[in-house]
């Protein structure tokens, strides 16, 4: 089956059950939403601020700070130096968020090298 396929019959699946009343659903999902939704949780139960979002969407740099966990000024010296990607509309930049998602995975293991 095509993950689209999948995701959606998931999809399905669980708005069919929280149609349901009562505290604690059970239902049956594809290893792969499962592990979706494990990260998802795993992540509040940090305290993780989620974002989701369609990687073509664009953002301010200000907004774009917040999801990467800098300074805005920090921010456009990444854009400054072609490290991000914008568009300018007017006068303002816009980030597009794969953007952002592509350099936070870039930047993973070389912070993590560096912690290490």
């Amino acid at each position: 089956m095509a993950v689209t396929e999948t995701l959606a019959r998931d999809a399905e699946a669980l708005h069919r059950v929280l149609e349901k009343s009562g505290g604690q659903v059970r239902v049956e999902l594809s290893r792969g939403t499962a592990e979706l939704v494990s990260r998802l949780v795993d992540a509040r139960a940090r305290g993780e601020e989620i974002v989701v979002t369609p990687a073509d969407t664009e953002v301010t740099p200000t907004e774009a700070a917040v999801l990467l966990g800098m300074s805005r000024p920090q921010v456009r010296k990444l854009v400054d130096r072609g490290l991000l990607e914008f568009r300018m509309v007017g006068t303002h930049h816009r980030v597009r968020v794969s953007s952002i998602v592509a350099f936070r995975d870039a930047e993973r293991p070389r912070r993590a090298q560096g912690a290490g």
